[in-house]
C-alpha cells in the first residue's frame, strides 16, 4: 500500500453526505473536458500518463447529469502519482483523497475534487492504474453515446435516485450499479453495438 486509506476515511464518509443534484445537459460540458484536459497535459508528468478520457454522464450528449467534470487519468505509476503529482494537484487547488475502488489496483485510485468559488464541485479527477474497470467506465460511455434509448433510460433511473438519495451519494451509487452492469453486459452479448 502507498498511501494510509483510513486517513481519508472520515473525509470520504462526509463527501458522501454533500448534496447529489442531477441536471439538465449542459452543452458547454464538452468545452470544460476540452480545457481541463489540456490544463491536466500541461500539469501531469508525460510519462507517467497513458491515457486521459472524458467518463461520466457530462461525456454523454444530451444526458442530464451531477455537473461535475468527470476524467479518468491512466497512469503507469501510482506511487509516483503519490509522490509528484498529489502534491501538485493540492498547490493548485485540489482536494485529494485515496478512494476505495471496484476494480482498481490495491483497491485504491487518487481522487481529486475541484470546486468552484461556492465551494460546489466542478471535477472529479480519478487518476488510476488502468485495469478492466476503467475500461469499462469508457466502453459505458460509448454505448450510451451510440444508443440514446438506454442514455434515457439511464437518465430517468438517475433522476429518481438523485430525488431518493439527495444526501446519500453511495446510495444513488449502488442504486446505479445494475443497470451499469446489465449495459455492459448488452454490449458484450451483442445486444447494443
Amino acid at each position: 500500500m502507498i498511501e494510509d486509506p483510513s486517513r481519508h476515511a472520515k473525509r470520504i464518509a462526509a463527501l458522501m453526505k454533500e448534496k447529489v443534484a442531477v441536471v439538465p445537459y449542459d452543452p458547454e460540458w464538452p468545452a470544460r473536458y476540452a480545457e481541463l484536459e489540456v490544463r491536466l497535459k500541461k500539469l501531469l508528468p508525460k510519462n507517467l500518463v497513458q491515457r486521459i478520457a472524458h467518463i461520466g454522464s457530462t461525456a454523454v450528449p444530451g444526458l442530464s447529469a451531477k455537473p461535475i467534470i468527470d476524467v479518468q487519468v491512466e497512469v503507469n505509476d501510482m506511487a509516483e502519482v503519490i509522490e509528484r503529482v498529489v502534491p501538485m494537484m493540492e498547490e493548485v487547488g485540489y482536494e485529494f483523497i485515496w478512494r476505495p475502488s471496484i476494480g482498481e489496483s490495491d483497491p485504491f485510485y487518487a481522487w481529486f475534487i475541484g470546486r468552484n468559488v461556492q465551494g460546489e464541485r466542478t471535477e472529479h479527477i480519478h487518476i488510476v492504474a488502468p485495469d478492466h474497470i476503467s475500461a469499462e467506465r469508457i466502453i459505458f460511455r460509448d454505448l450510451l453515446r451510440r444508443h440514446p434509448e438506454e442514455a434515457a433510460a439511464y437518465e430517468v433511473l438517475k433522476t429518481a435516485l438523485a430525488k431518493k438519495y439527495v444526501r446519500d451519494r453511495e446510495a444513488y451509487t449502488k442504486g446505479k450499479t445494475e443497470f451499469i452492469q446489465a449495459t455492459l453486459r448488452k454490449g458484450r452479448d451483442g445486444t447494443l453495438r
